[in-house]
Formats: C-alpha cells, structure tokens, sequence
C-alpha cells in the first residue's frame, strides 16, 4: 500500500493526473492487499485496472492471485527472494531480490521501497528525487527516523539489473 501511495502522490506533485485505489482482501493479516494506481497525462476515468501494464509482485501468494493481470507486453516485476523463478512468454518478467535488499540495509519493511526504486528506473514515470521528498513528507512524526533507510532502499532498488 505504501509503495502505492507514494508513486502516486509523487506523481500527483509532478502534475500528473492519479488514482490511487487501495484494496484489502477479506484476510485479517498476511492476506493479499493490494492497490491499483494509474498516473496520465491525461484525466482518469476509472481508478480500477482490468489489465496492468505493470505489476510488482512482492510474494509468492500475491503472483498466484494477480500473474495474469498484467497485459500481453506488459512487465512483471517480481521479488526473487520470496518468489521462486517465474516466466511467462507473453510479458516481460524482472526477478530481483528487493527483500534480500532490504535486509542488508537493516529492516526488511523497506523491501516495498527497493521495488519502487527498480520501477522508477525501468518505468520512469517519476523521479526518484520526487518520490524521496514525498517519503520524507508522509512520514508520520514519529516514523521520521525511517526516512532515511527507505530512501536508501529507493536507491540500492533503482541500482538492482
């Protein structure tokens, strides 16, 4: 959810339009949240997505549940320390290990941000400068002790090839 609202406020301050949707399962804890978020240059119609250009997919329950979400020529970005090699000859797949990431950094809450980091880099929708000054704004009062190690997982994740 994190990683959603801040691509999307991120973008919003770049004078995009967005939608941000957040969904949440009927699963209490550990279920598949998720969140749909379209940013155009153009104004949004509808918020929901039937097929996505793009989707990370953080864990294995989430690929079962969204894998075939994402349109023919899309990109299927994927968490290769929780997910075992995927393939699909009809998208483009991206396996990088954005919580083995997260966990040399120190916190592996941060692994949203390493996938954030990798989806700016291929996508370049917004800037990395932008979504960092958005990281820094939502931060709560006392979360802001957190900011720093998103933003270097922002950064170690738009590294990752």
């Amino acid at each position: 959810m994190l990683l959603g609202k801040v691509l999307a406020q991120a973008a919003m301050e770049e004078g995009k339009f967005v939608s941000w949707f957040p969904c949440y399962g009927a699963e209490v804890r550990g279920g598949t949240a998720y969140c749909m978020v379209v940013i155009s240059d153009k104004q949004i119609g509808s918020p929901y997505i039937q097929q996505a250009d793009t989707l990370i997919i953080m864990n294995e329950l989430s690929l079962e549940k969204f894998k075939g979400r994402v349109k023919k020529g899309g990109l299927l970005i994927v968490n290769s320390s929780l997910i075992p090699k995927y393939m699909n000859n009809n998208i483009s797949v991206l396996q990088l290990p954005f919580t083995d990431t997260a966990l040399k950094l120190g916190n592996i809450k941060v692994a949203n941000m390493a996938a954030l980091g990798c989806f700016l880099t291929q996508k370049k929708i917004v800037s990395l400068k932008g979504v960092e000054h958005v990281i820094s704004e939502i931060a709560p009062q006392d979360k802001k002790g957190l900011i720093e190690i998103n933003r270097k997982a922002l950064n170690e994740g738009a590294k990752l090839k």
